[in-house]
């Protein structure tokens, strides 16, 4: 055999055997989107009504009031989105849902509100009394408002239904739909107080609206989206749902009119304290209690999963209590190279498990058992991942 240079091997050799290839993990099934995900047609009705909006601002307000009054609007909205998110916790809705809810209450809501508010005004003229004013805030805003936000959680419910499981997923679109709603409401009062008052007036609204009552709108909202959520646990169908989303909305106008009549017709500040704290009291209770049912029902589904073997009642107690998963997290984050996220998704994968044999059981939905099959070789794999790691 002839060397290209005297540099090279002096005699060939066969070198270590190549070991081969280990064949790529199949990728982990992911579940439909179809029924979890916003419609086209919404979406671009949100941008449509955006663009008008803000003309609307723009032109009304003016650019520097404008931008003043959202920058001041995004401390109560994120205060709201916060508070929402951990309310929605223990079974995440799709993120797309979350945005969904919040352009239609900050967009198409609004310009709901405000094309009504046009059409009295063009119908009967301007009418500037102390009557009239009641009125408007009493009567008019709270039901214009209440529906235009309502309708806003029942196009969630009607076009994913999927995702919309029952009393908490409601109440987490419904106050989403409200503190977006909140968010254009209070760009435009900042925006007025700012022009007519400057920075004293401006501040004292962002007081009263953005400090003592951010999640004022979220509240009355949320009212909407449990009526809806508690039809959608019961396995209502869309038709079968308006009658509890009208008798929401009906409540949510209540609330939203004892709300705005403490401010027209009586001591502001004795009614804040003697009617709406303990209203926000009773609604975090209530919230309270129905993430315990959550957890109860994620329990009961887990353990007949259980019962066919697919999970140990060890695991199902550490899926579906709140101890449990804290406990679960802190042992992954103890493991070589950090298992937390293998873990996380272990849970949220169960959890969506436990909410689609749910949907199963009360017949809404058909296609359920697709989803099972998927969310049961995620969680294999997911225990797999956790239990096999090197120690």
């Amino acid at each position: 055999m002839t060397f290209p240079s005297p540099l090279s091997q002096p005699r060939p050799g066969a070198g270590a055997p190549i070991i081969a290839a280990a064949p790529s993990p199949a990728p982990l099934p992911v579940p439909s989107r179809r029924g979890r995900s916003a419609s086209v047609w919404v979406i671009a009705l949100i941008v449509l009504v955006l663009i008008g909006l803000v003309g609307y601002f723009l032109t009304a307000l003016g650019p520097v009031a404008s931008l003043v009054g959202m920058i001041l609007a995004l401390i109560p909205l994120a205060g709201a989105v916060v508070a929402v998110r951990i309310i929605d916790r223990w079974e995440p809705e799709p993120r797309s849902l979350l945005v969904l809810a919040v352009a239609w209450g900050a967009i198409v809501a609004v310009g709901i509100a405000l094309a009504v508010d046009l059409a009295i005004a063009v119908v009967f003229g301007p009418v500037d009394t102390a009557a009239r004013d009641v009125f408007s805030s009493v009567i008019q805003a709270p039901l214009v408002e209440e529906f235009a936000k309502g309708l806003g959680v029942f196009v969630i419910f009607a076009t994913a239904r999927r995702a919309f499981d029952g009393p908490v997923d409601g109440i987490v679109y419904g106050a989403l739909v409200g503190a977006g709603f909140a968010f254009t409401e209070n760009i435009q009062y900042f925006a007025i107080s700012l022009i007519e008052g400057g920075v004293a007036d401006v501040s004292a609204t962002f007081f009263v609206r953005g400090i003592m009552s951010p999640f004022a709108h979220v509240m009355f909202t949320s009212v909407t989206g449990f009526a809806l959520g508690l039809a959608a646990r019961r396995g209502a169908s869309v038709r079968g749902a308006i009658g509890p989303w009208i008798a929401g909305m009906l409540g949510a106008a209540v609330l939203h009119a004892l709300w705005n009549g403490s401010a027209v017709l009586g001591e502001f500040f004795v009614l804040y304290l003697s009617l709406q704290v303990p209203l926000f009291a009773v609604f975090v209770i209530g919230v309270v209690a129905l993430r315990r049912e959550e957890a109860r029902l994620t329990k009961a589904r887990l353990g007949e999963y259980a019962d066919a073997g697919w999970f140990t009642a060890q695991e199902v107690d550490m899926l579906a209590t709140g101890p449990g998963r804290r406990a679960a997290l802190a042992w992954a984050r103890t493991l070589p190279g950090g298992r937390t996220d293998a873990m996380a998704g272990f849970i949220a994968d169960a959890t969506a498990l436990a909410s689609a044999r749910q949907r199963g059981r009360t017949g809404r939905d058909p296609r359920s058992g697709e989803d099972e099959a998927v969310l049961l070789a995620r969680t294999v794999a997911a225990r797999k991942a956790l239990f096999s790691a090197p120690r």
